[in-house]
């Protein structure tokens, strides 16, 4: 393990999380102004055999993979493919029914579609045929009048955004990540891993409150929690178990019960396709290998925040591209989440769904609490990753913390 001096309080925060209990095993990495001055890592990748985690250890990390996602799609913008404000159709002509013609894609991008949600339940077999998802999305109606509103695309933003980059390229965004982003930079980040990568990479673990001895290994609590895939963490603090019920305005008790009906367009947006379904949820082969753009990249932190310090380098995207990029285009309710989420071009903005003592930093956070992010007027570049999966209220704590410290450090 390697972390400055300037950086140790970082370390001891790092240290902390697992003396509390907060872990399990877990993985932190900062670049400042292109250099690694943190990369930490501790605990056990497996809890069933006691695995250790190791420097190279992978993990899946949910929607972290949204940023990288839309990275491709802004490439392909770059060479001139595709004009983001152009309608969908223009590339993907059966999207152009059931009132979508003016759908763009920096709708799909930014939240906007009003397609945060499949209709119908996908079956297992399709879990891995992602053109064939996307056509159900094609056929559907929205939701709400594009451009009208944002709501969370929790896991349909990548088949979405996934099926454009096809059209235009005849690959998948995995393939492309490997050709363009991790095979050049060197970076053990994966959307859709291999056999081999599958074999070494964390198994995830839905964990039990800090100072619990128990937790999770089958079925749904085994990295397939109640809380279906992809949504991102938030909001920015626990909530006490003091805090009295609020009115029905308030936020916290519109998420309490908008989770608890299976028909909410939450529990919609975020459990179809039901990673439950499959046996141990999240960590079955069939997930770590298919690849959903929206939620399915398997990556070290060491390589995650590696790739934001590229995006800052302007090694993947021209800066001009970037600042644009980042430029948030929706902020305030999500009518998803249920709280005030900020986005630009896939990437989240701060705001109540990315909470952070900085206001220029950008990034994606994933389900359970993992956060890749950059902060261009600090020069700072960082991945948080790890395989015990919190509440959708207390996921990012762990990541805030070290943030935080990171914060103070500089």
């Amino acid at each position: 393990m390697h972390c400055d001096p300037r950086f140790s309080r970082v370390r001891e925060v790092f240290e902390r999380n697992f003396a509390d209990g907060a872990e399990l095993g877990a993985a932190f990495a900062v670049y400042l102004d292109g250099e690694l001055v943190v990369d930490l890592w501790d605990g056990v990748a497996d809890r069933r055999t006691g695995r250790p985690w190791e420097r190279d250890t992978p993990v899946f990390a949910y929607s972290c993979t949204k940023a990288v996602t839309a990275t491709v799609l802004l490439q392909l913008a770059e060479r001139g493919l595709v004009d983001v404000t152009a309608p969908v159709a223009e590339v993907w002509p059966e999207f152009g029914v059931q009132d979508k013609q003016g759908v763009t894609v920096e709708h799909l991008l930014s939240h906007q579609a009003g397609l945060p949600a499949l209709d119908e339940p996908v079956p297992v077999e399709e879990f891995e045929d992602l053109p064939a998802i996307a056509a159900r999305l094609a056929g559907q109606r929205t939701i709400w009048q594009p451009g009208s509103a944002h709501g969370y695309h929790a896991l349909t933003y990548g088949f979405l955004v996934g099926e454009v980059v096809r059209r235009l390229t005849g690959k998948s965004v995995g393939e492309l990540v490997a050709a363009e982003i991790s095979g050049p930079l060197g970076l053990d980040l994966w959307i859709g891993a291999p056999d081999d990568v599958i074999a070494k990479a964390a198994r995830l673990t839905a964990g039990p409150p800090p100072g619990s001895e128990t937790g999770s290994e089958t079925g749904k609590g085994d990295g397939a929690p109640s809380r279906a895939p992809g949504a991102p963490v938030a909001p920015s603090a626990p909530v006490p178990a003091a805090t009295p019920i609020g009115p029905p305005k308030d936020p916290i008790t519109a998420i309490a019960m908008a989770a608890q009906d299976p028909g909410s367009l939450m529990n919609r947006a975020l459990g179809n396709p039901r990673i439950q379904d499959l046996k141990g949820g999240a960590n079955h082969p069939v997930i770590l290998r298919a690849g959903w753009p929206a939620a399915g990249m398997v990556t070290t932190a060491r390589s995650l925040a590696a790739f934001y310090r590229a995006l800052l380098a302007g090694e993947l995207l021209r800066p001009e591209t970037l600042e644009d990029a980042i430029r948030p285009r929706v902020t305030g309710s999500d009518r998803v989440l249920l709280l005030d989420s900020s986005f630009g071009l896939g990437f989240m903005r701060p705001g109540m769904t990315f909470f952070l003592p900085s206001a220029t930093a950008f990034g994606h956070t994933g389900m359970g609490g993992s956060m890749g992010l950059a902060d261009p007027a600090h020069g700072l570049a960082a991945g948080y990753v790890m395989n015990r999966m919190a509440d959708a209220f207390s996921g990012n704590l762990r990541a805030i913390r070290l943030m935080e410290a990171v914060y103070r450090s500089i």
